[in-house]
């Protein structure tokens, strides 16, 4: 884990259930609420002004719903690690959100000790995934996967950025990137940024994903 505690900013538009998600985090060291937001505008705001490690986004919220809130972060810019959490298992939502950017996809019935064990894993950059959508996801992904002539072009990346994409597929963090490779935090978010608009994918699961069945992890 980080040695400062994970920063997460909650958007949802149910304050009963900020507030139980809140004191879970509250009694753990490693993890922190830094904001909250109940709906999508405040939420992208607050976004955009915290910067925090980690966004857990309810998917259906009144007026701006988490896939239009997850878009617009991902356009502006936000580095985020950005995780769904919501009561929606349809396949569709988990790929609508997956192709728009989203690091995780969390259920709200799961336990609340599994819960706080998926932000962490979150928050040090590891795709997270409701177990009983694993399967979907894979089956909708390998369903989806371009074809070769349309799929992103590995040599069109500089060296550094190859680096770089090879330490996502291994599901290291912006931060563990960084001192992995001596540079600072903001010039990795700058080559992460780059790199997603030269494969045209939209978020690090599609970038670790491509990774991982190109075999370019082992390269």
């Amino acid at each position: 884990m980080p040695d400062t505690p994970a920063s997460i900013l909650l958007i949802d538009d149910h304050p009963l259930l900020r507030q139980g998600i809140k004191q879970l985090i509250g009694m753990e060291d490693d993890v922190q609420v830094a904001g909250e937001a109940s709906n999508g505008a405040d939420g992208i705001r607050k976004a955009t002004e915290l910067e925090p490690d980690l966004i857990l986004l309810d998917l259906n919220m009144p007026e701006m719903n988490g896939i239009e809130v997850l878009r617009t972060l991902r356009d502006q810019g936000v580095a985020s690690r950005i995780v769904i959490f919501t009561v929606s298992d349809h396949e569709d939502d988990v790929v609508a959100a997956l192709r728009a950017g989203a690091d995780g996809y969390l259920l709200k019935d799961m336990e609340p000790e599994d819960m706080i064990g998926e932000l962490k894993q979150a928050a040090v950059g590891k795709m997270v995934i409701s177990d009983r959508l694993t399967t979907l996801l894979a089956q909708a992904l390998r369903s989806q996967k371009p074809q070769p002539s349309e799929g992103p072009n590995f040599d069109s990346l500089t060296p550094r950025e190859k680096d770089i994409l090879r330490l996502i597929a291994e599901g290291l963090s912006n931060k563990m990137i960084g001192r992995k490779l001596d540079i600072s935090d903001g010039t990795v978010k700058v080559h992460v940024k780059h790199l997603l608009k030269k494969l045209n994918l939209r978020s690090r699961v599609e970038v670790a994903v491509w990774a991982v069945e190109e075999g370019l992890h082992k390269a």
